[in-house]
């Protein structure tokens, strides 16, 4: 069976993965672009940009990905659902070039997009979603991309095969937290870290009961 799994999803060093104040003109809140800059700076990410440690975990994002889920939070800013020209942050030629299940209330029709992304908006707990996206992943795995309540709605559920999770140096303060309510995470998972000269800690978990 194909495996569900996060990459590249950052948090603070109080354990937020986004900001406060989430808006149109700012995707995360008071946490701005800070929580991403060891991603920007990567060579995976631009042309030009540093190889080493943190392009090679960044490089694992898509690597045999053939669906993502994501919630709505992660599709578009606070009352996206009223407007129905919006199709997210990314433009017509979106970077997933797969199936994307939007987890929302607000259902509406699927939205074909250039480069083979398909947004699809559905109503369902995660172990239904992952389903669906797994009959549409042609035998590859299901990204989990966010956001931190979605992975954390994911990790609680024990839905999670494989996650990397980058520990930034900053201190946000407020937002929304990944940890809450996942005590005891680690003895479900075989948990490493690799630090980072940029000064980012990598961690991957795997959990326990793959075989």
């Amino acid at each position: 069976m194909s495996r569900a799994r996060v990459h590249n999803f950052s948090v603070s060093l109080d354990g937020f993965g986004t900001g406060e104040g989430l808006s149109q003109d700012a995707p995360f809140g008071h946490a701005g672009e800070r929580l991403h800059e060891w991603l920007f700076a990567t060579r995976w990410w631009a042309p030009g940009g540093s190889g080493g440690v943190d392009d090679a975990f960044a490089a694992q994002h898509g690597v045999g990905i053939g669906a993502e889920i994501m919630g709505a939070g992660k599709f578009g800013y606070p009352g996206w659902h009223d407007d129905p020209g919006w199709k997210g942050w990314w433009g017509s030629d979106p970077p997933f070039h797969t199936p994307v299940f939007v987890l929302t209330h607000h259902r509406r029709p699927s939205i074909e997009m250039e480069g083979g992304t398909t947004f699809h908006f559905i109503d369902a707990p995660p172990a239904e979603a992952l389903e669906a996206a797994r009959q549409v992943a042609e035998g590859q795995d299901v990204r989990i991309g966010g956001g931190p309540t979605v992975v954390r709605d994911f990790l609680a559920a024990g839905l999670v095969d494989h996650a990397h999770i980058v520990v930034v140096p900053i201190v946000l303060g407020r937002g929304v937290r990944l940890w809450d309510g996942l005590e005891g995470l680690e003895e479900r998972y075989a948990i490493e870290s690799v630090v980072s000269p940029s000064g980012v800690v990598h961690y991957t978990f795997a959990r326990r009961d793959q075989s």
